[in-house]
């Protein structure tokens, strides 16, 4: 038997983070789709095997089970090597990808001809992303607290308390980019007492930000010299700069950070996408999340979101369950052909890419998904 959905233990380094919680499990049952999971899975999350059973799932002694008896695998980040061995052509894997900094796991999708469904490519009409946006959210909100506690003198910061006190100024939080990210850090930030301002290079973003919180945020127009000048003032710095199958371009040069107060905190939320500070050339992890450069100290985890797992996989799967509930009952080729939402998410297909960003950044053919699947998406 063929499982309509398979989810594994993610295998990324400190990944902890489950695609699909009990309760969206009942969801997909009570559709008439089943899920197949490998025991565990959803452990760090605080989801026991009992927890999925009950919800109607079947659980597997192991990964392969999974892998060899599920039409689409669920999975939160990217396949590592150890499960490319797994790969058909009638998979489907719909998981985030990151695929413009993944090589390697891009050329194994299209030898063995592997569809693939990017979450981070999912895109509305209005431009929203639908599945990015939840984890941008918390990964937003975390950065503060994150920032907030490296700053501690024990944690071998400077010793700033974010709110200050009476008579004692604020520690100054820089943000660097007003997309999802950047709002939610900028709210974490205000509501913690911090002095707060943002950059970006999309004037309506600042405007909106304007808009709701007047003066208590500063915002600059993001260019290179105003950077250079506003980030020395910085008790932390948050970068958050990204764009879907696209490298995250270096905005903070070695110079700008040469030039922060010593103690003072960098916390790069878009190392997942090759980060924007030109100081951190690796991700860090949960065992040493920061290392020191020129006095200040780095933190670069790529999966910020899954220090929070239990929150960051109940939002993940909230916002993927229209797209299975489509996927389960109408098939990978009739659901791409309804929505388009769900058509925009397609990286690989066929042993081709078929977004066009990416297949840019990788310098590889594309091919337009209507071409292979032969109609037209509406």
């Amino acid at each position: 038997m063929k499982y309509d959905f398979g989810v594994v233990k993610e295998l990324k380094t400190d990944e902890t983070r489950v695609a699909i919680t009990p309760d969206v499990v009942s969801m997909l049952k009570a559709d008439g789709l089943n899920v197949i999971i490998e025991s565990n899975a959803g452990l760090l999350s605080g989801f026991s095997d009992e927890d999925y059973i009950s919800s109607g799932a079947k659980v597997a002694d192991n990964a392969k089970e999974v892998w060899d008896n599920s039409k689409v695998i669920i999975k939160v980040k990217e396949p590592q090597p150890s499960e490319y061995q797994y790969f058909r052509p009638d998979l489907i894997i719909f998981s985030y990808l990151h695929l413009a900094i993944e090589k390697e796991l891009t050329q194994q999708l299209l030898s063995k001809k592997v569809t693939t469904i990017a979450s981070e490519l999912i895109k509305t009409k209005d431009g929203q992303l639908p599945l990015l946006t939840p984890m941008s959210e918390v990964a937003g909100r975390l950065a503060v607290q994150i920032g907030s506690r490296l700053l501690e003198s024990p944690n071998g910061g400077s010793g700033v308390l974010l709110s200050g006190v009476p008579g004692v100024q604020p520690g100054k939080v820089i943000i660097i980019g007003a997309g999802v990210v950047g709002f939610n850090a900028a709210q974490i930030a205000i509501g913690m007492g911090a002095d707060v301002s943002i950059f970006d290079i999309n004037p309506k973003k600042l405007v909106q930000i304007d808009g709701i919180y007047g003066t208590s945020i500063k915002t600059h127009y993001c260019n290179p010299a105003r950077l250079a000048q506003e980030v020395p003032k910085a008790d932390i710095l948050i970068t958050c700069v990204f764009k879907p199958s696209h490298v995250a371009p270096k905005l903070i040069t070695e110079d700008m950070v040469k030039s922060m107060k010593k103690g003072s905190v960098i916390v790069d939320v878009a190392i997942d996408q090759g980060g924007n500070v030109e100081t951190i050339e690796k991700c860090t992890t949960r065992q040493n999340p920061t290392f020191e450069k020129y006095g200040v100290i780095h933190y670069a985890i790529p999966n910020i979101p899954s220090a929070v797992p239990k929150t960051a996989s109940y939002a993940y799967s909230y916002a993927m369950y229209p797209y299975l509930k489509s996927l389960g009952e109408k098939g990978i080729i009739e659901a791409i052909k309804e929505n388009q939402d769900l058509s925009n998410g397609i990286a690989t297909f066929n042993g081709q890419i078929t977004n066009e960003e990416l297949a840019q950044v990788l310098n590889q053919e594309y091919t337009q998904i209507e071409l292979l699947v032969g109609f037209k998406i509406k």
